[in-house]
């Protein structure tokens, strides 16, 4: 990039108040402080850092352009002597950390015209700006030692001159550039942030799968990061390979083994294929006995839901309607009714008053939470950054979310509007987890079915409740999902369960999209409106979304197999998918699975615990009634169980190995760290 006058662009950060002491070390006065104003911006989609001092009115031949081509325009100068005089003389001090600063020196046109004065006292030779593409670390100040500083340097070892923060604080500075880069603490010096750490890239959060990921490897991406990943995640794959890469070109391909391990880092403490633990007994073949056909029926119909409401409004046979709307889903003008029994908004068994005047006192509330978002100012967002960061993340996801769908298509669109409003609104009301990419996938089908604000929060609400582990930070429900769906398809299929962990996929990170969002990249609009409303049952069982990734999967092992694909094809083969699935076949065929492991006498306690079931030997009938506790359920020798928690003991097999660990009654639990 050439220098350039004054840099335009799209300003992410601005400070004024940030000083450059051009002492050096020596005792501080006024003509040694020299006050800039320092940015970043956004141009031609590159980010840059520019500090320029505040009077400094500069020419395009006068800006310091410290990145790989600044030879040519600037030259840098070391005294090593006198940096370690300073450093020596002044090791108390703050200013000790001049020993890590270069003196500059200053190439520029000579001025002909008669307003030089900032030229004249020296000041211009402090300007600089460079690529965010360069940074190679940043070294803070100690705690307690006066102003706030930062020191950058750049990969071609050139150090840039300390900036004093006066009148702010540095940390600003800071996450607005972990926006762009992933920053993280020397091993040696935990002063020192070095820039996109390999281990840290995929590992702090899955926010680096759905964010834009980190300025040095944007441009590795190419175009839309969110579509990169979201849209299509087998490009992920070139993602984390770009990042072993680094520069070098000879480094052309990773040996498949490298990139696993490299991926396993993605979820911390997730580990699927280990040796078995003690306490485990393992079982090498268990017959699951015959599939059953299963065929679905029509959807519900308004008719059929009025049948079952008496006179106050409130449903007779709750557990029968459950059952026709997993077997048929609805019709949608009965979706707008029915969707929010299923989510939770409106209790089963409330009157039609009831809820009337459940839905008075949640729209007051909704409408307290809109206003405290709705009434800060604009100087209150300067000095709220976590408020600032919810609102750049919910414009950017609103305007890229369903905008093929007639209700969000077009400019100025009020469904977009709407879509904005509710998030910001649900921020205020879970502030902690705020906005994460992802959460705009799942409010779209809600509102768009619901036609109404306040509704559809409160449906999204209730549907966070169910998903907030896989938003969180340490992303504890992915974890727990993805090892739990191992375990599930290694009972169904050692055979390809033991082909995927030979192609270093074992681990399954295919399926992270489908978790993540419940499968809403997956099918079409419409579609996911019926799979949704089917899971929403809770029926036949607990963890039924696992199921159906089983169901998905077992279509397409026969390619997978017989195609002999690697690892990067079966990531490019399962993201091209999305939109392929037939969402009839494939809940009939998860049904299908769920009678099957239900009718299994046999099937391992982990697997029970994982879909919610226990053991037919458990199950009696009722002492007092003669009945059987499976009365209602859809799974004839396993009750469904409230009180069983998601089984992540005997997820665990032993490496290529098709046996299962079933845990014995006194194995200790495995949590992944």
């Amino acid at each position: 990039m050439a220098a350039a006058g004054v840099v335009s662009g799209k300003i992410i950060y601005e400070q004024e108040g940030v000083y450059i002491h051009s002492s050096c070390g020596k005792a501080i006065d006024q003509d040694s402080l020299i006050s800039g104003i320092l940015r970043v911006l956004e141009k031609d989609a590159e980010v840059i850092v520019d500090w320029r001092p505040l009077d400094d009115a500069l020419d395009s031949s006068s800006i310091l352009y410290a990145g790989k081509d600044s030879s040519s325009v600037v030259e840098w100068t070391q005294a090593p002597k006198e940096r370690a005089h300073r450093g020596s003389e002044h090791q108390s001090s703050y200013e000790a950390e001049w020993d890590m600063v270069n003196t500059v020196s200053f190439k520029k046109k000579p001025h002909t015209n008669g307003d030089a004065s900032s030229h004249r006292n020296g000041k211009s030779k402090w300007s600089f700006l460079f690529s965010l593409a360069d940074l190679k670390s940043i070294k803070q100040s100690k705690e307690g030692m006066g102003w706030s500083y930062l020191v950058f340097c750049l990969k071609d070892d050139v150090i840039l001159p300390a900036l004093h923060f006066h009148q702010g604080d540095s940390k600003l500075l800071i996450e607005s550039l972990e926006k762009y880069v992933v920053l993280c603490e020397s091993s040696q010096d935990n002063r020192i942030l070095l820039v996109n750490c390999q281990n840290k890239s995929l590992s702090q959060s899955f926010e680096n799968l759905l964010d834009e990921p980190a300025y040095g490897l944007i441009q590795k991406i190419k175009k839309d990061p969110y579509t990169a990943t979201m849209v299509g995640f087998s490009k992920v794959t070139n993602y984390i390979f770009d990042s072993l890469r680094g520069s070098d070109p000879s480094t052309h391909q990773r040996p498949p083994s490298e990139m696993a391990d490299f991926l396993s880092d993605a979820i911390p403490g997730l580990k699927i294929n280990q040796q078995e633990e003690p306490g485990f007994e393992v079982i090498t073949r268990i017959d699951l006995g015959e599939r059953p056909v299963v065929q679905r029926r029509e959807p519900v119909s308004l008719e059929e839901w009025s049948k079952s409401v008496d006179s106050e409004g409130r449903l007779v046979n709750v557990e029968g309607m459950k059952q026709m709307i997993f077997r048929g889903g609805l019709s949608h003008s009965l979706r707008k009714q029915a969707w929010k029994f299923l989510l939770g908004y409106f209790p089963w068994d409330s009157t039609k008053e009831e809820r009337t005047q459940l839905q008075k006192q949640k729209t007051d509330e909704y409408f307290r939470m809109k206003l405290q978002w709705k009434s800060v100012s604009e100087e209150q967002e300067k000095r709220n950054s976590r408020l600032r960061d919810y609102r750049s993340l919910i414009e950017k996801d609103v305007n890229r979310t369903d905008r093929t769908n007639k209700f969000y298509e077009g400019q100025d669109n009020p469904g977009l509007i709407l879509l904005h409003d509710i998030l910001m609104t649900y921020c205020m009301y879970d502030f902690d987890l705020g906005y994460v990419q992802g959460m705009s996938d799942l409010l779209s089908p809600l509102l768009y079915v619901m036609e109404n604000e306040v509704d559809a929060f409160w449906c999204f609400a209730s549907y966070m409740d169910q998903m907030h582990q896989n938003f969180e930070e340490q992303m504890q429900g992915m974890k727990t999902q993805l090892i739990q769906l191992s375990t599930l398809l290694r009972l169904l299929d050692s055979g390809f369960c033991s082909y995927l962990e030979s192609q270093d996929s074992g681990y399954l990170y295919f399926c992270f999209r489908w978790l993540l969002i419940r499968f809403k990249r997956e099918f079409s609009f419409l579609d996911i409106l019926r799979l949704w409303e089917v899971m929403w049952t809770e029926l036949p069982c607990k963890n039924f979304h696992l199921l159906l990734c089983c169901a998905i999967l077992e279509s397409e092992k026969q390619q997978i197999m017989e195609k002999h694909y690697g690892f990067n094809e079966i990531l490019k083969h399962i993201n091209e998918l999305s939109m392929k699935i037939d969402v009839e076949d494939i809940l009939c065929k998860a049904e299908a699975i769920s009678l099957q492991m239900a009718q299994c006498k046999e099937l391992p306690q982990a697997v029970c615990e994982i879909l919610g079931l226990q053991d037919s030997e458990v199950t009696t009938p009722d002492s007092d009634t003669g009945e059987d506790e499976n009365v209602g359920t859809a799974c004839p020798t396993c009750a469904l169980s409230s009180s069983t928690s998601p089984a992540l003991a005997a997820s665990e097999a032993k490496d290529n190995s098709p046996a299962l660990a079933r845990a014995s009654p006194n194995a200790r639990r495995l949590t992944p760290a």
